[in-house]
């Protein structure tokens, strides 16, 4: 059988590899010329974020969430609540991306982004939907960031000191 660090060593590592994905994925919305976002550029920007968050996700679901009850423990209850945190800002955040994805579709924006459109007069809730997006994106950064740090101080103590 597989040694515990062993696994804990490639959790993290994985972990560790989903950040850069994280960063070059919201670079490339953040360093664009035009204001409209057009399907190549959210494909583009979603071949990035979507491979973070698999790596993200699998020790998540694989090891850490099984053996969460048999380490409970002050700090271990501390990088879960966080990592759960980090997910429901994340789900929080799609139920915006998702309404915003299908009033965008339907007005032909992502293949033909008029640079005169104002996204919120296409729907009379595309600024409450932007802001879902906003606040899940920096809400599961920064809870993502968190568990990452105590996960990393857990590692730390588990298996170096």
């Amino acid at each position: 059988m597989v040694a515990d660090w062993t696994v804990a060593t490639v959790a993290l590592l994985m972990v560790t590899a989903s950040f850069p994905f994280y960063l070059y994925g919201a670079w490339i919305l953040l360093d664009r010329e035009q204001d409209n976002v057009t399907w190549d550029l959210l494909t583009h920007h979603l071949s990035f974020i979507l491979p973070g968050l698999v790596l993200t996700t699998v020790p998540v679901v694989l090891w850490m969430a099984p053996r969460i009850f048999t380490q409970l423990s002050g700090l271990s209850a501390v990088h879960a609540f966080l990592g759960l945190q980090a997910y429901a800002l994340l789900a929080f955040g799609l139920t915006g991306i998702v309404r915003i994805f299908q009033v965008k579709r339907s007005a032909d924006l992502y293949s033909d982004p008029g640079p005169d459109v104002d996204l919120n007069d296409l729907h009379e809730n595309m600024g409450a939907w932007r802001g879902r997006l906003r606040i899940g994106v920096f809400g599961y950064t920064f809870f993502w960031l968190l568990a990452y740090l105590v996960g990393v101080f857990r590692f730390y103590i588990r298996y170096v000191a």
